[in-house]
């Protein structure tokens, strides 16, 4: 049975659990369950803080789970990311007061404070700048410096409000842009594990990527003109073409990049097709 870390609050625990459940896996219905089984699919999700699932994969507690990249790097397990997950963006950057760091290389002798002291000390040290100190804080990174407790910051930057509300402003490149990532234990599954149950979520949860991003397009084209179509829709492979009643008409089916649907269509349109029809993908397997 395959043993899979979910987090079990915060802004990753929903989303992880929508997409496990489009790949066809039962999810808990009560917050307060830690422990779900899945039988029908031999797999059993545990439900743990997000900071500690890379902790429990990397010993080999569990086979896999859900984190976020930020999370996954700031452990130091003996995990791995296995595939990227597509939500929960988030961009972790330095700031500091407005107009007092301009470069990551002026850090050298400041105190930085983080909840990422791990993932900061190891991209410093990359750059070889070596700060006067880094201070973990748990939380309320940004009232760090107002305290005197820090000089600078690291921490996660989405609009940038709560900073400008603080006084801070960001500097030097993104240290890391973070995403929700299934993760799996170095070296492969063992133990207990189920390596082809491994492989099987991977599937699925690829699948669902895939219908995310992309719809299927079915619509009508004088045979005269398929290729000119065609190319508009050239689909993964290559697309569906069938000869209709009418025998001057094809019908065309591929997938399109969910995000380019209108335009499409329009292209579709003029170039003479009708009939040009979108349906959504709850599920594939490429």
């Amino acid at each position: 049975m395959l043993r899979i870390a979910v987090p079990n609050k915060g802004s990753l625990s929903e989303p992880a659990a929508q997409m496990l459940r489009e790949a066809g896996y039962r999810q808990r219905r009560d917050s307060r369950e830690l422990v779900l089984a899945d039988p029908d699919n031999d797999v059993e999700f545990f439900f743990l803080r997000p900071r500690d699932v890379a902790v429990y994969v990397g010993a080999g507690t569990v086979d896999a789970g859900i984190t976020g990249r930020d999370l996954l790097l700031d452990s130091g397990a003996h995990a791995d990311e296995h595939l990227a997950l597509g939500f929960a963006g988030s961009t972790f950057r330095f700031a500091a007061p407005a107009g007092t760091v301009t470069s990551v290389e002026q850090i050298a002798g400041l105190r930085v404070a983080s909840s990422y002291n791990v993932l900061v000390a190891e991209h410093l040290a990359s750059l070889g700048i070596e700060p006067a100190g880094i201070v973990h804080l748990d939380g309320a990174v940004e009232s760090s410096v107002r305290l005197g407790v820090a000089d600078v910051i690291a921490d996660v930057v989405e609009t940038g409000t709560t900073l400008r509300a603080a006084g801070l402003e960001v500097f030097g490149e993104p240290i890391l842009h973070s995403e929700a990532v299934l993760i799996k234990r170095r070296g492969g599954v063992d133990g207990g594990g189920d390596p082809a149950g491994l492989d099987v979520l991977t599937r699925r949860l690829q699948g669902v990527l895939t219908a995310r991003q992309y719809v299927l397009m079915d619509y009508d084209v004088p045979v005269a003109l398929v290729d000119a179509a065609v190319a508009l829709t050239p689909g993964l492979e290559s697309p569906t073409v069938s000869p209709l009643h009418d025998s001057e008409w094809a019908a065309v089916r591929a997938m399109v990049p969910r995000r380019q649907t209108n335009q499409v269509m329009d292209a579709l349109y003029d170039v003479g097709a009708r009939a040009i029809l979108v349906t959504s993908i709850h599920a594939c397997r490429l």
